[in-house]
């Protein structure tokens, strides 16, 4: 009795690097290896130990630059070439890997980009509708819905005002355990919401409370989560690209949750240019009744105590003239020019984080990557290098001017009018020029009065 021969087992080949295309993303490469056949060098490219390599082309899946490829020997692509003769000319079926299927499978199920409207006693804040404007954009790029999730009590009209920024659809969860932000209730809401409606994308604000929800909310759900990103874009995969300083704001990085869901991050007020609103704009209101029993909330709200905005309390992320000193600025009692300059313009000082440091502002008017991000009409920084940590704070402001007296500074990158100089001399001079500039102004009218 004759036996068939057997039939030629497909060749899987070798990953290796095309030379000049890695773009040291990371390792990604490295950690999806199943075999540990790959080692990263100084220059965080991948050594790939062809010996070991098994073909199973994760590391290839996973690349983001398309830099590694399937390597076969002379050999193996004949015996390709003959097997795709056997088959009539077709080429050879893929192997599935039942891994990457089942993890396609999971990440289909989850669809739509979500913004967390955050609210304080039926206000909404403002962070959201900015949030509402870059989420249209990545529901349009994925072609999916623009949703607003809703927790509070009695916050319906927040719906209709989503409704007003670009969602087209709201989801309401409402209560008298929500009258308050508390974290165990909001946590408990958002993952119920993630759960049962499995959003592709979610966005907060990164805002004390923001920050405290999102992070809580993605421990929970077991999902990565970004803070404080600065840009948002979608991938030819769905993945959300989240960009934000990383190694104290020397570099911009961008970090991306392949293999889980949804998708989280959080974006600083003022980072996002708002939405134009549009008066009159409807959606579906989806009322999930969810609730929280207050038994089981550990904290009390007793009393909610307002800033005072005492006299030298200012908010300078709403200021569209901003004057700012740094180091430069040499003492406190030389902010006082600034004072001048800003009250002419009916604008505020703000100062850099070596400043504040030392002493001369107080924290609430620190512009930069651990203070407040701004976006004024004109920025004038006094004496401020520009390290990075402060550029992106400020960097989306309309105009730029720089005073400083050293000419390579890197403020002057960014600037729009550049005056190297001693800013001792020109604040002035500028102050004083915006006086005769007001009363010619001022003359003008009352003559023509």
């Amino acid at each position: 009795m004759s036996q068939t021969a057997p039939k030629p087992k497909k060749p899987r080949g070798v990953a290796q690097l095309q030379p000049g295309k890695c773009i040291a993303c990371g390792a990604r490469c490295q950690s999806s290896c199943p075999v540990n056949c790959i080692e990263m060098n100084d220059a965080g490219e991948p050594i790939i130990d062809a010996a070991k390599c098994i073909g199973c082309q994760k590391c290839i899946k996973i690349c983001p630059a398309g830099a590694i490829e399937l390597y076969f020997t002379p050999e193996e692509r004949h015996l390709l070439d003959e097997l795709a003769k056997a088959s009539g000319g077709a080429e050879p079926v893929e192997e599935v890997d039942p891994e990457a299927a089942a993890l396609s499978e999971k990440l289909a199920q989850y669809r739509g980009v979500t913004v967390f409207i955050e609210q304080t006693e039926g206000e909404p804040a403002r962070v959201s509708w900015e949030l509402l404007g870059i989420g249209a954009q990545l529901a349009a790029s994925l072609g999916v819905e623009l949703s607003a999730l809703v927790i509070g009590e009695n916050v319906e009209h927040i719906c209709q005002e989503a409704f007003c920024y670009g969602a087209t659809r709201a989801y309401l969860i409402d209560g008298p355990v929500f009258r308050h932000y508390r974290t165990e209730a909001y946590q408990q809401a958002c993952c119920h919401f993630i759960d049962r409606y499995k959003p592709e994308v979610v966005l907060m604000g990164a805002t004390g409370m923001g920050r405290d929800l999102a992070g809580s909310v993605a421990t929970v759900v077991s999902t990565g989560l970004t803070a404080d990103c600065t840009g948002l874009a979608i991938d030819d995969k769905r993945n959300l690209m989240q960009t934000r300083p990383a190694f104290g704001g020397n570099i911009m990085a961008t970090i991306m949750c392949d293999k889980f869901r949804p998708q989280m991050a959080t974006v600083r007020p003022n980072v996002m240019p708002m939405p134009e609103r549009r008066e009159g704009a409807s959606g579906v209101i989806v009322r999930d009744d969810f609730t929280v029993a207050e038994e089981n909330i550990l904290t009390k709200v007793i009393e909610i105590i307002r800033d005072g905005h005492a006299h030298d309390h200012v908010d300078i992320t709403g200021a569209d003239f901003i004057v700012s000193g740094g180091r430069g600025m040499m003492a406190s009692e030389n902010f006082a020019m600034l004072e001048e300059l800003a009250d002419e313009l009916g604008g505020v000082v703000g100062a850099s984080r070596s400043a504040v440091d030392a002493g001369w502002m107080p924290v609430d008017r620190q512009v930069g990557q651990t203070g407040k991000t701004v976006r004024p009409k004109i920025y004038i920084a006094c004496g401020i290098s520009g390290a990075i940590q402060h550029l992106v704070g400020m960097q989306d402001s309309d105009l730029v001017i720089a005073i400083n007296r050293d000419r390579n500074a890197p403020i002057f990158e960014v600037a729009t009018y550049g005056i190297v100089g001693d800013l001792f001399q020109v604040v002035p001079a500028l102050t004083q020029a915006v006086r005769e500039m007001k009363r010619e102004k001022t003359g003008s009218v009352s003559g023509d009065r």
